[in-house]
């Protein structure tokens, strides 16, 4: 039922800002299209915090980015010209393709302080999809994000297709990513779909088959199996996969199929030859130098 079980790690944005890194993980590095998942918080910043704690702008190429928020606020400033609020229970979905620069800075909580707690994930782009053009789009309304309610839960399709339900937020291959709020002692089925699928507890704690999951722990599924979730207390969950992508390899924030295209990235970075955001062009993130392929 549970392939494996993964523990959210610590790391450091740069700027002292700490997420639990999740995907990828040495042993199972995506589940469906979903090569990376960071856990964002839960965490309390005060009015005036320093710029430092910002992201930077910083490139991508051959993913989608979505940045879904529980609590909090972010600014999403891009090269394509695009500034935009994100906030809780809305969809910020960014294609890097041939590639597209970014930065994510807490304007709204250096100004009134801010309880933030999201996710940010990065999706795979198929092969033919990889160089697709750059792209960002918002979805607030419920029209775009199919929502629910059953006896003791919320929930919400953040992207893809499932259970004859279908988010419009544009997606370049078979997926699903939802949140469920449950309270104590719901239960839900997530249904055997795709082949990869996933469940993080973001929050609280919940039974996976029967296996309790605790806070910042990812339960990769077995195949062609429905699996029961029960929260053992309010949790809060998030259920993702679809189908494998394929071989795919990461250096710092690029992901391709193919090295020689990272290595075209990174000294297209290097050389200064990606376009930073028009509203936010004075700084940005370096290239680690000791990074290299994972």
């Amino acid at each position: 039922m549970i392939e494996r079980i993964i523990d959210k790690r610590g790391h450091d944005l740069g700027g002292g800002f700490e997420v639990g890194r999740v995907l990828p993980f040495h042993a199972r590095r995506t589940v469906g299209p979903y090569i990376f998942f960071d856990h964002m918080g839960p965490a309390d910043l005060a009015p005036g915090l320093p710029r430092e704690m910002d992201v930077r702008p910083h490139p991508h190429i051959g993913i989608s980015t979505v940045t879904y928020l529980f609590d909090g606020a972010l600014t999403h400033r891009d090269s394509l010209g695009v500034t935009q609020g994100i906030r809780p229970r809305e969809v910020n979905w960014m294609i890097a393709g041939s590639g597209i620069t970014h930065s994510e800075r807490f304007d709204h909580a250096r100004e009134h302080g801010a309880h933030m707690h999201g996710i940010q994930a990065w999706v795979a782009l198929p092969t033919e999809h990889e160089e697709a053009d750059p792209a960002f789009y918002h979805h607030a309304g419920y029209a775009d994000l199919p929502t629910w309610e059953e006896q003791g839960l919320r929930g919400r399709l953040i992207a893809g297709s499932a259970e004859g339900m279908r988010s419009a937020v544009m997606v370049h291959s078979p997926q699903f990513y939802m949140h469920w709020d449950m309270d104590a002692g719901a239960r839900r089925t997530l249904p055997a779909e795709y082949e990869e699928r996933a469940v993080y507890v973001a929050a609280g704690t919940a039974m996976v088959g029967a296996q309790i999951l605790n806070a910042g722990q990812m339960a990769v599924l077995e195949p062609g199996e429905d699996v029961v979730v029960k929260a053992n207390e309010a949790a809060t969950i998030m259920a993702l996969g679809g189908d494998p992508i394929g071989e795919r390899f990461m250096l710092w924030n690029f992901v391709s199929s193919s090295r020689d295209r990272i290595e075209q990235a990174r000294e297209d970075w290097k050389q200064g030859r990606m376009k930073l955001p028009d509203a936010d062009d004075e700084e940005f993130t370096p290239l680690p130098e000791d990074r290299d392929f994972t």
